[in-house]
């Protein structure tokens, strides 16, 4: 509260009336933040999706399967694993 009397001894034409004024101004825009939050949660997604849209299920699937792939060439490429590893590597990767 003595923050509040030392910016209204500085403040020309500052009142209680003011402040009072100012803080109910503020509790109902919180207010009204906290009743709508769900509303606002859904058109802030939706104007994420319209400039980002979303992959479609192949193009997902296309992608995690790309990765699978480059991680299994990764996997086989590297010098650490046993023949046997290497050769059942190789065996996964030819699957798909």
């Amino acid at each position: 509260m003595s923050t509040l009397i030392s910016v209204a001894q500085f403040v020309p034409g500052f009142s209680l009336g003011q402040a009072l004024q100012f803080l109910l101004a503020a509790a109902i825009a919180v207010g009204f933040i906290v009743l709508f939050k769900p509303l606002l949660r859904g058109l802030a997604l939706a104007a994420l999706l319209a400039v980002k849209p979303r992959l479609s299920k192949e193009q997902r699937l296309q992608r995690r399967q790309m990765r699978d792939s480059a991680l299994m060439r990764g996997l086989m490429n590297s010098a650490e694993g046993s023949p046997s590893d290497a050769a059942e590597l190789r065996a996964l990767t030819a699957r798909g």
